[in-house]
């Protein structure tokens, strides 16, 4: 067994992702941005130095402190706190969680969706090829934004208003994952159709394996660098997407805010002088969306054979 672990150390050290890897300072910095992010998310209970969301720990009397370092601040909020008395620093930690689990759930459904579609539309061709790009060409045309704020707005007219307060992470992650497939579905497509010309692929088909296991067993892991970049990259905007609908009021209820609600919310005070309610959720945004961004560039340049 740790022959075996070795052996696959040894591998990694010795593929060329990882000597770009380590050659690359953007995608180390931004890596290591992106760890800690996650994990103060995601282990946000140990980290946090309050928890925002007990009525039992928030005193009135300490809302609108500013942060740490002006006058008037406080040394236990680093940050400072918003108009209820919750710290600043817990607050945006919590609400990162939200917007992470709902981005990274909208483009996983939209991965899957895209690919299966895109996959099997390159891989039969003719009319449902036809019918299925003539869909993506359509979607294409709609902003995902204004595809989500439509998913959205069916999903209020069709559900009851507590109902939909329950359902709303899960519309959420449907309405940016259902605005997002089209991108995945077209390179997917136009990979499929360039492998299954390639040998491998005939020879399969004459010694009579089956169709589903030549897409998804043969293609799909052939054509996986390409949907990942894609993925990353889209990541970065579905994480965008969910702080935008958040912000204007259609994503996650104020109970469970995420950090486009708590930009909502920081967005009142901003112009009485209360900045850092607004500025740090939206500085954190800023940060998480930029670094995904980066380590998506730095993937696309080193997964792209002709970019070598």
């Amino acid at each position: 067994m740790d022959n075996h672990n070795l052996s696959l150390i040894d591998k990694i050290r010795d593929s060329d992702i990882y000597f770009a890897f380590i050659k690359s300072p953007t995608a180390i910095i931004s890596t290591a941005i992106l760890i800690i992010i996650f994990f103060s998310s995601f282990f946000v209970e140990l980290i946090a130095p309050f928890n925002p969301f007990d009525p039992s720990s928030l005193d009135l009397m300490e809302a609108f402190t500013p942060p740490s370092w002006e006058e008037g601040g406080m040394s236990k909020f680093l940050l400072g706190t918003d108009g209820q008395g919750r710290d600043m620093l817990s607050t945006i930690l919590y609400g990162s969680r939200i917007s992470l689990i709902v981005g990274f759930a909208a483009i996983l459904f939209s991965l899957i969706l895209g690919v299966s579609l895109g996959l099997t539309a390159g891989y039969f061709g003719g009319k449902y090829e036809m019918i299925v790009m003539r869909i993506t060409d359509v979607q294409l045309t709609v902003p995902s934004i204004l595809m989500a704020l439509l998913v959205d707005g069916i999903a209020r007219g069709i559900i009851s208003r507590e109902l939909h307060d329950e359902m709303a992470i899960y519309v959420l992650i449907f309405a940016i994952g259902i605005s997002e497939w089209p991108q995945f579905a077209r390179v997917s497509r136009a990979a499929t159709l360039v492998e299954k010309n390639k040998d491998y692929i005939s020879a399969s088909t004459i010694i009579g394996v089956p169709n589903i296991k030549i897409m998804f067993k043969h293609i799909l892991p052939n054509i996986l660098r390409p949907i990942l970049v894609i993925g990353t990259i889209g990541l970065a905007l579905a994480i965008i997407a969910e702080s935008t609908l958040s912000f204007l009021g259609v994503g996650v209820p104020p109970t469970t805010p995420s950090l486009g609600t708590l930009i909502r919310i920081g967005n009142d005070f901003l112009f009485s002088g209360e900045w850092w309610i607004t500025f740090f959720p939206a500085i954190f945004l800023v940060i998480l969306a930029f670094s995904i961004n980066l380590l998506g560039d730095w993937m696309r340049d080193t997964l792209n054979p002709k970019l070598n």
